[in-house]
């Protein structure tokens, strides 16, 4: 199967971007099968060749999202943009204060004793059911007579 992508060309800081068709598995090292255009990120100029785009989408080959996204912006695909997927981060941002005290702690600076939280208090009976629970949960099953 055929991918339209954008091949990454320019110096360091600095990028511009090659429109071509390559193998959809294909490391983008290799000689393309054919360049379709170029695009540069940063003047946000593109020049793409429409008819061969056309003729590659019609023979089967399917453009990646931001390579969508551009032949939508140009005009030679009449279709609605398609969204890209970004990563979000899996844990919660921490509260300002948490943060810190993280920062005075990598630091090497002392946490006061008034700004660590409180620990809540534990109850003597809450600790003896705890106890009588664990026995019970570690004891093996008990096995059938063979």
């Amino acid at each position: 199967m055929l991918t339209i992508r954008l091949q990454r060309i320019g110096k360091k800081h600095q990028p511009s971007y090659r429109l071509v068709v390559a193998p959809a598995r294909s490391k983008m090292g290799a000689p393309p099968t054919e360049d379709l255009g170029s695009y540069d990120p940063r003047t946000k100029q593109a020049n793409v060749k429409a008819e061969r785009v056309q003729y590659w989408i019609g023979v089967g080959a399917a453009p990646s999202l931001t390579v969508h996204n551009l032949l939508v912006r140009t005009g030679v695909v009449n279709a609605p943009k398609k969204a890209i997927p970004m990563a979000r981060p899996t844990s919660a941002s921490p509260s300002p204060e948490a943060s810190e005290e993280q920062g005075k702690a990598a630091a090497g600076e002392p946490v006061k004793k008034e700004d660590m939280p409180a620990a809540a208090p534990v109850s003597a009976e809450a600790t003896a059911d705890k106890e009588a629970e664990a026995p019970a949960a570690e004891a093996p099953a008990e096995e059938p007579a063979a």
